[in-house]
């Protein structure tokens, strides 16, 4: 994916997409799949990861990845607000329930999956542990570390949570397999199957022919604690190969 410089998106109109710079941060990847489904165009603007990125907090009040900023307006920080942005650009095909039951279903999953406290909150947890025991990769992912509020012990409850989360949102695809349907809410693609189907990287990582990660970022997604290894469904797996199959792009271009 060819990216401008922040300095370089300032001045931009249209929807500028910050995202971390050469690696498939499910986050980001998430985003741009809403977008690339709606059709709707956007210049891709480079985050440097753990980095400090300072431009990007002066611009945005923050310094992490997605942010997206569309003409003159307030920078939308969160993955819930950018799926509502996309929505107002183009809203068909609509991901986002019309009915409110079901549409408060859909962003309290979302938010398992990636909210604070959510799977892959306590997965990073699970990833900087190792790295947190050595003097050199603790000073790498510091930033990291802070924002997850990182704590040995925080670490150690990580693989059970996971797994609870794992086993909510499993059940919930039974159930609609039950019910004759491929998708985890009614009978048509919503946000959530799109968040998953990225997120489920950090369960196990899309192949290298099809995701071509660095070595040390594929070797952090693939090493599961064995509380996570041995206490997931399959379908899960499946739903995230079934989605890419019928509506997303592979090999990811990040």
């Amino acid at each position: 994916m060819d990216y401008i410089s922040i300095a370089e998106a300032i001045p931009l109109p249209g929807l500028r997409l910050v995202l971390t710079a050469g690696a498939p941060n499910p986050w980001g990847e998430s985003a741009k799949a809403i977008l690339q489904l709606k059709n709707i165009d956007f210049t891709a603007v480079a985050q440097e990861a753990a980095g400090e990125n300072a431009d990007l907090q002066q611009w945005t009040g923050q310094t992490s990845a997605p942010v997206a900023v569309f003409n003159d307006e307030t920078a939308r920080t969160q993955s819930v607000d950018i799926i509502f942005l996309a929505e107002r650009i183009n809203p068909e095909p609509a991901l986002i329930p019309a009915e409110p039951v079901v549409r408060s279903q859909m962003f309290g999953l979302i938010r398992e999956i990636i909210g604070e406290q959510g799977f892959a909150w306590n997965r990073r947890l699970l990833m900087l542990h190792p790295m947190m025991q050595h003097p050199e990769g603790k000073q790498f992912v510091s930033r990291l570390a802070e924002k997850y509020g990182y704590s040995a012990a925080n670490a150690e409850q990580a693989a059970q949570k996971c797994v609870d989360i794992l086993a909510l949102l499993s059940e919930q695809l039974l159930s609609q397999q039950r019910q004759g349907s491929r998708y985890f809410l009614g009978d048509s693609l919503t946000a959530l199957d799109v968040y998953w189907a990225n997120f489920a990287a950090m369960l196990k990582p899309l192949p290298p022919e099809q995701s071509a990660m660095d070595a040390g970022m594929r070797h952090a997604y693939e090493t599961l604690d064995p509380v996570i290894a041995e206490n997931y469904d399959p379908i899960l797996l499946q739903h995230r190969d079934f989605i890419y199959q019928q509506h997303l792009t592979l090999p990811l271009d990040f």
